[in-house]
Parts: structure tokens; C-alpha cells; sequence
């Protein structure tokens, strides 16, 4: 198997502040929007974009993150002879009527995204769910695309994306591996 870096710290330093920015744009301000980290990765990344926007705005923007375990189709393949363990979802806010941006770190076949939808739903009606990924690598098998993209990675179904996060993994960085 073959390792590849896709993205250093610096990058995904860069990636984030770009999708930073373009929230603020597309949404003119932060005052009817509410990041939403998909656990485990999307969570922190949605915590950095919030510093990000903080600072370029002057302000916070509100934060809450989401466990979309049993919200999964894939549950009972993914978990066989396991116990389904969720955890609290932490989204302090009234949703309905507020644009929600879900955050996840690769956007592959579109079912997390899904999964997020529901959850979402199940809180409230908002006014609209955008979605800010860090890789988008295609291979989607519903019709789900993101709306902020800190790098598109077209791959094969054979290759593996893994984002390492320091809040996680103890270093930042991106990387793709390859079968041989």
C-alpha cells in the first residue's frame, strides 16, 4: 500500500480559512447561521472554522455538534454484534428557521451527509443546511454535494482518504493510500 500527503497543516490551515470566508459571503454575515460538526472529525473542524470566522467577523458564530450514529442505514452491517453507543448531540439552539452548516472532514458516498439530514430534521425545520467539507472525493451514491470544498480529490473505490487531525491524531494532515 502507498501513502501519499494530499494536505500538510499549512494547507488545511489554508483550505479552512478559504471555507471560512466563503460562509461569511454566501451568507452575507453569521447572524442566522449555526455550525454543525458531524462527530468526530467534522466536530473539530467546525470548531476551527468557528476561530476562523470569529476573527474575521468580529464575533462568534453559534456552534453545536452531531452524533449521527443511529441515524445510519449502514447500522447493523457496520456494527454486527456491537451495541449502537450514541452520544449526547450538544446543539444549544433553535434550529428552525436558522441555515445550518454541517461539517465533515471527506464527503464520499453521500450516506454520513444523509444520516446528518435526518438528525438535523429531527431538531427542527431550518431555513436551509449547507454543507463545508475539507475532501470531497467523489464515488457519491445519492445526490448530495457540498457547498464549500477545501479540496476535490477524484479517487479510485480501491484508494483511502485519512484526515489526521492534532485534536485527534496528533498532527494535521491529509493523506491518501494507494493499493499497490
Amino acid at each position: 500500500m502507498t501513502k501519499n500527503e494530499l494536505l500538510d497543516g499549512q494547507a488545511m490551515t489554508r483550505a479552512l480559512t478559504r471555507i471560512a470566508h466563503e460562509i461569511i459571503e454566501r451568507n452575507k454575515g453569521i447572524d442566522e447561521c449555526i455550525l454543525v460538526g458531524i462527530k468526530t472529525r467534522g466536530d473539530y473542524l467546525a470548531r476551527r472554522l468557528a476561530e476562523r470566522i470569529e476573527k474575521i467577523e468580529g464575533k462568534p458564530i453559534r456552534t453545536g455538534e452531531l452524533d449521527i450514529t443511529l441515524y445510519r442505514d449502514d447500522l447493523s452491517t457496520k456494527h454486527d454484534n456491537e451495541q449502537a453507543h450514541v452520544e449526547q448531540v450538544a446543539i444549544d439552539y433553535v434550529v428552525t428557521n436558522q441555515k445550518i452548516i454541517l461539517v465533515d472532514d471527506v464527503l464520499f458516498t453521500g450516506r454520513t451527509v444523509r444520516a446528518a439530514l435526518d438528525a438535523v430534521m429531527d431538531l427542527g425545520r431550518p431555513s436551509q443546511i449547507q454543507l463545508a467539507v475539507l475532501i470531497d472525493r467523489g464515488h457519491r451514491e445519492l445526490p448530495i454535494r457540498a457547498d464549500y470544498v477545501g479540496k476535490n480529490v477524484p479517487t479510485s473505490g480501491t484508494e483511502r482518504i485519512v484526515v489526521h487531525l492534532q485534536e485527534v491524531d496528533g498532527e494535521d494532515c491529509v493523506t491518501i493510500y494507494k493499493e499497490d
